[in-house]
């Protein structure tokens, strides 16, 4: 009996150590860092777009965040929504009322001809979400609000069929 147990460990050991090497090894490194001289790779969501601060000012956008977290808060008085007009304010918390939501994602921002800088934005319920786009522009001493755009609420089931029938290849784009 203690010679069969021995055999067992000296075959298993060895196997899960080589499937251990092969899974790390399998995948190229020029795929797990960028390049000298390339951004870096930032999580992408199906919907908007690369995540993280694109080509925006940082300042830019924390602020861009601090907006969409009021929004998410649902509370009009929420200090981030100050330089929000008050009935914009309260329309566009009423249209995110709409879709309970828990979450919100914010996409690569980029500057605007006419000097705002945008996002993408989107707005997560549990089983439905509206994308939209926020503006800001830095006024004399700080950055503030000017606009945030928002979509129709959509389901679940219409941004799978979306995504799928999109021909957006990006992560296979170094191949071609």
């Amino acid at each position: 009996m203690r010679r069969i147990l021995c055999f067992c460990l000296i075959i298993f050991i060895p196997a899960l150590a080589v499937s251990q090497t092969v899974y790390r090894g399998s995948i190229p490194e020029e795929l797990l860092r960028p390049k000298k001289g390339e951004s870096p790779y930032y999580p992408i969501d199906l919907v908007i777009g690369e995540l993280g601060r694109g080509s925006a000012d940082a300042q830019a956008y924390e602020f861009a965040g601090s907006v969409g977290n009021g929004f998410l808060s649902g509370l009009t008085g929420n200090p981030a929504l100050s330089s929000v007009n008050s009935a914009v304010r309260e329309n566009h918390i009423a249209a995110l009322n709409i879709i309970s939501p828990e979450i919100f994602r914010i996409g690569g921002g980029r500057q605007e001809a006419d000097g705002a800088v945008s996002f993408l934005v989107r707005f997560i319920g549990k089983e439905q979400a509206i994308t939209g786009e926020l503006y800001i522009r830095y006024s004399s001493d700080a950055w503030v609000f000017e606009d945030l755009l928002l979509d129709e609420a959509t389901g679940r089931e219409i941004e799978n069929v979306e995504i799928m029938n999109r021909n957006d290849y990006n992560p296979y784009e170094r191949f071609y």
